[in-house]
């Protein structure tokens, strides 16, 4: 699911939603309150559940081939999203949601690249949420390869040494770092 020219997107669990208010997540490290969302780049990032730990990593200009055969792997396309084991079930099963917004009520947030995109208003969807369907599947058709692991930590710190781009969401959710990592 992608947004279409005008939009970009909110994906929740929760299909009753008719007003999003701006708000600080009790996670959030900056003090303003906003709406958040994605724009069409960014939505591969929120195809979990909500708080599945997920660790993301992708090809760019400045990629090193050893890099990218080391971390993505040799014939596994341009991008790698990790889960734990323990989050299986949950992403199989879960019931998401994507809610199509007005792209002119956001801007870009995120330094030096923007991640997201806020509003700082209240916003209305543009229609009904629709649901997102299988994840997995989202996954095949965009081309990134899934993959299941014990513990994110060790990938991750490969992930966040290498020449890839990446991002890291609810990973405070994840099982704890093993000794010596």
């Amino acid at each position: 699911m992608r947004p279409e020219p005008g939009q970009v997107l909110h994906f929740s669990e929760d299909p009753r939603i008719t007003r999003f208010v701006p708000h600080v997540a009790p996670t959030a490290q900056q003090p303003e309150a906003y709406v958040w969302a994605v724009d069409a780049d960014r939505c591969p990032d929120y195809w979990f559940p909500r708080q599945c730990p997920r660790a993301m990593a992708w090809t760019a200009p400045g990629t090193t081939r050893a890099d990218r055969e080391r971390i993505v792997g040799p014939g596994c396309g341009r991008r790698v999203h990790a889960i734990e084991y323990g989050w299986l079930e949950a992403f199989l099963t879960v019931r998401l949601y994507g809610y199509r917004l007005p792209a002119e009520k956001f801007t870009p947030f995120g330094e030096p690249v923007p991640n997201a995109m806020v509003a700082t208003e209240p916003v209305e969807p543009l229609g009904p949420p629709e649901p997102v369907g299988s994840l997995p599947e989202l996954h095949r058709e965009a081309g990134i390869q899934l993959r299941l692991l014990d513990n994110l930590w060790e990938f991750w710190d490969a992930v966040t040494a290498s020449t890839l781009e990446w991002s890291g969401i609810r990973l405070r959710n994840a099982r704890p770092r093993p000794p010596g990592h």
